[in-house]
């Protein structure tokens, strides 16, 4: 049985002492298109131990002060390990139940994820692999943050192919026997999280169950969801540590691995949603016209659906020259060429009412996009590859992981 998941040395704050509402928050690449959001949530945590401030929020990453606040991150991780808020449990596993802001419930497990074991390149035949395709240039960025941290945290959600749900479902049938480590609600709307921690028969019953699936699932044994820019961020230290250090033994380095969590593709809280886009200081005219005549975009149906909006204006048009199979990656391509010789900033949006609002500006465009299926996920990366990016959302920015958990990585 080989181990690409397992059990991890888990830091938890001390909820006896620490307010978990306060110290939970969202992932970091939600609402980078909502200032108020942040503040919002930087309001509610005020003074208290929180996660938001061991994480930056992509919204800054741009700012001219982005190197004041990594360096600020990676001081308060050290005070928040010096002033002793955390609880450790070593080689655990969590078993995590969250209540959606809809209500529906989503099962996961926390683990660590071997490193060794992924791949994020172009045509990757690794067991851990992207979905969609790795912007590179986004990896950099992040690396300073994760590069001199004491800390991670994840927002990393990792796909599992288990359509029986004999794993994580059994998870959930001995979740009585667990010792439970938090219940909270999650500020701004994101429902409830209760985690729960595995025993070690418990894990290996897990484990055993999560091997049947690995051995079902062939080439492909896990395929990322959520976070995968983050979990890219993480190979790439690793790989740079590596060979900065070609004479260390990294077998059982912290750094070779990342803190995640498993969810089952087939939950039914897990609905796949288009992530829509928004284009910004941009001439919505020229880029109208660019479209139409580089993707033939018209109004006459075809297999490959798009709405544009535009002030107050809907208008669902169809690609007749696509350049992939799916009209999310027809529509990036185009828009990635335009942007690369006009101006104008893209922008990746969950939910069609932002979306509206934001088109509303004089000089923006969106463009809204029809739903996968997620049934076709393994398939269609095992076949084709990754997807073009930001193909899908697994639901709304909300329902997103909070980060909870943490762990020592240098």
């Amino acid at each position: 049985m080989n181990n690409i998941f397992s059990a991890a040395d888990i830091l938890l704050p001390d909820f006896d002492k620490i307010d978990a509402l306060k110290w939970s928050v969202i992932a970091c690449d939600q609402f980078t298109g909502d200032p108020a959001y942040w503040e919002k949530t930087a309001q509610t945590a005020g003074d208290a131990p929180s996660s938001l401030n061991l994480i930056l929020p992509e919204l800054y990453l741009e700012e001219p002060d982005v190197q004041d606040r990594i360096d600020a991150i990676q001081e308060t991780m050290q005070q928040y390990l010096d002033d002793g808020i955390f609880k450790s449990y070593p080689q655990a596993m969590i078993y995590v139940e969250r209540i959606q802001s809809n209500g529906i419930l989503r099962c996961g497990v926390i683990g660590k994820i071997d490193l060794e074991a992924y791949d994020y390149s172009h045509g990757s035949k690794s067991p851990v692999r992207a979905t969609e395709a790795t912007v590179l240039e986004r990896i950099p960025p992040r690396m300073r943050v994760r590069a001199k941290a004491q800390l991670e945290l994840p927002h990393i959600m990792i796909l599992i192919d288990d359509p029986q749900d004999t794993a994580i479902g059994g998870c959930t049938a001995q979740k009585a026997q667990m010792q439970r480590l938090y219940a909270t609600e999650l500020m701004n709307g994101g429902g409830s999280i209760q985690g729960w921690l595995m025993n070690k028969q418990q894990q290996s019953a897990f484990l055993e169950k999560l091997h049947e699936i690995e051995t079902a699932s062939g080439e492909l044994q896990y395929a990322m969801g959520d976070g995968n820019h983050s979990l890219a961020t993480a190979k790439a230290c690793y790989e740079q540590l590596k060979k900065d250090h070609p004479e260390t033994d990294f077998s059982d380095h912290p750094a070779r691995y990342a803190l995640v969590e498993l969810v089952n593709l087939h939950s039914e809280a897990l609905q796949f949603e288009a992530i829509h886009r928004i284009i910004t200081q941009t001439d919505p005219g020229q880029l109208m016209m660019t479209l139409a005549k580089v993707l033939g975009l018209s109004e006459d149906p075809s297999e490959q659906p798009v709405t544009v909006v535009r002030g107050d204006e809907k208008r669902e048009m169809f690609i007749h020259k696509p350049t992939s199979n799916l009209a999310v990656g027809s529509l990036q391509n185009a828009l990635d060429a335009y942007l690369s010789a006009n101006k104008g900033k893209i922008d990746y949006i969950h939910g069609t009412e932002t979306v509206e609002r934001l088109a509303k500006m004089p000089d923006a465009i969106g463009f809204l996009l029809p739903d996968m299926d997620k049934r076709e996920l393994f398939p269609s990366v095992q076949k084709d590859g990754a997807l073009p990016r930001k193909t899908f959302s697994m639901g709304h920015a909300e329902d997103k992981r909070y980060y909870m958990e943490a762990r020592k990585i240098r």
